[in-house]
């Protein structure tokens, strides 16, 4: 993906296209100038690619260096509402790339601010919504990415939720029947959570003891597995400092939605093509 030209965003929109469900004819309503997986190749090809930070910066961009692959683009605000329509056709995509039979699972979270600590109370955005949490390093406000890769870093689950929801809570929700084995911090190696793991998908649970545990035993294998652990947080890293998975510039709660699957679309698309 590091080599990727101009030229293969012909070849992003022809797998696209043969990914994408083809739709029946829907009688009615004047017809949109793009295609669906016209769009999509946009809204994938800045996440890979150009990595504009807004749809608006994204649809300049096609406006001034893509018109040999797109002639016909149409109005910003018809743009931007075909985008929105697009989002439940991301989503089905996204959880069919998702790597659902991975048997070892990394699991961790990751926050994910709306805005800055002290305009918490004057956001009106996500008000109602997001949250107050607290990590390691302090206080934020929005939201929080819970995510399960495997040891290639690809995604295998993901589950967002306000800043304020428990990470123990989500694991249900991060795992399924394939995993044998799920790797995380110590928040994750709670015993009543574990057992409920166990007892529901027969799947051990791994993580570092607490700092006063001092005589709790630990196998080699154990150790190595917890080795692995710091690959999610590096696939964390390229969400939010590299692929701008941290916003606070959608203007609505489906706009936000929207900024986080295609995004997380487009890093998906990338860790299989790599």
């Amino acid at each position: 993906m590091l080599s990727l030209s101009s030229d293969h965003i012909i070849d992003l929109y022809c797998w696209l296209d043969d990914a994408l469900p083809k739709r029946l004819n829907v009688r009615g309503g004047r017809p949109a100038i793009l295609a669906d997986s016209e769009v999509l190749t946009m809204l994938v090809w800045n996440t890979l690619i150009l990595h504009h930070r807004t749809i608006k910066d994204l649809y300049a961009s096609m406006q001034r260096y893509h018109q040999a692959e797109f002639p016909q683009l149409p109005k910003y605000n018809a743009f931007l509402a075909h985008c929105h329509r697009l989002l439940p056709r991301c989503l089905n995509l996204l959880q069919q790339l998702l790597q659902t039979t991975a048997p070892l699972r990394l699991m961790d979270s990751t926050m994910l601010p709306v805005c800055k600590r002290h305009r918490a109370n004057s956001h009106k955005v996500c008000r109602n919504i997001a949250d107050f949490g607290k990590n390691h390093q302090g206080w934020h406000y929005g939201f929080k990415l819970h995510a399960s890769i495997d040891p290639q870093g690809k995604l295998c689950g993901i589950v967002l939720t306000p800043a304020s929801h428990s990470d123990t809570q989500q694991i249900p929700k991060i795992l399924n029947d394939h995993t044998r084995v799920a790797v995380g911090d110590t928040l994750y190696g709670a015993r009543v959570m574990r057992e409920y793991i166990w007892g529901h998908y027969g799947t051990i649970i791994v993580a570092p003891p607490y700092p006063k545990q001092r005589k709790r035993l630990m196998a080699h294998w154990q150790f190595r597995l917890l080795r692995l652990r710091s690959k999610i947080e590096s696939v964390f890293d390229v969400l939010k400092e590299h692929l701008n998975l941290v916003s606070s510039f959608p203007r609505s709660v489906s706009g936000y939605l929207l900024h986080y699957i295609r995004i997380l679309l487009g890093y998906q698309i990338m860790a299989l093509s790599s």
